[in-house]
């Protein structure tokens, strides 16, 4: 085998097909050790069982995330995990769309949702964003709301009076974390319909 097809190989295997993404996915929630696992997370988890599912990687460092290039349900993909904490994470979102020129109905967002039951999904074409700084970030930096996104439950506080940071940076317990990965698993599912244009199949299909 010589260099070039060892590259053209490795690049299959890396998802690189020199293909335009049409499509965005991304999936919120903070770099960083100390909150692998947590409820705000629920994205990047979310993106690592996409990740195992396909066979590929966001291994490289690009437009202030990991990214890595995969096909779902026959589309290009961008898939991201943005490194600039949620609050930022519009900065990374829109440099992706700016340099690709890809619409904002082409965006797909993950992430997690305080008023769903720990398991519990919700797909929406678009929409405000609900009080969660990731969302009000892309909001603001993609100048709109018509993006597809995949909501997923990671549970209510456990009283009024209980901070929400200290809640949404938690972790799951055992039952809750089987939970969460049971709902990771019909996302990455309701992607493929989601890219195919079967959005309203996808809510039928996967709505709480």
């Amino acid at each position: 085998m010589d260099i070039f097809e060892k590259l053209k190989q490795l690049s299959a295997q890396r998802g690189e097909t020199g293909t335009k993404p049409e499509y965005i996915i991304v999936g919120l929630g903070n770099p960083g050790i100390q909150y692998e696992g947590t409820r705000h997370n629920a994205g990047f988890i979310t993106i690592e069982a996409l990740e195992k599912k396909l066979g590929f990687s966001c291994d490289r460092h690009k437009f202030k995330a990991k990214v890595g290039n995969t096909v779902i349900g026959g589309k290009s993909c961008l898939v991201m995990k943005p490194e600039t904490f949620m609050n930022l994470s519009g900065d990374a979102v829109s440099e992706a769309m700016d340099f690709y020129k890809i619409p904002l109905e082409n965006v797909i967002v993950i992430f997690d949702d305080i008023s769903l039951d720990v398991g519990q999904m919700r797909i929406r074409r678009k929409g405000s964003a609900g009080g969660h700084n990731g969302i009000k970030s892309i909001i603001a930096q993609c100048d709109g709301e018509n993006f597809p996104r995949i909501k997923l439950g990671v549970g209510k506080k456990p009283n009024p009076a209980y901070d929400l940071a200290k809640w949404v940076l938690s972790k799951f317990s055992e039952e809750d974390r089987k939970n969460l990965d049971d709902a990771a698993e019909k996302a990455c599912i309701a992607l493929e319909l989601m890219v195919q244009g079967k959005t309203d199949e996808a809510m039928n299909k996967f709505n709480a």
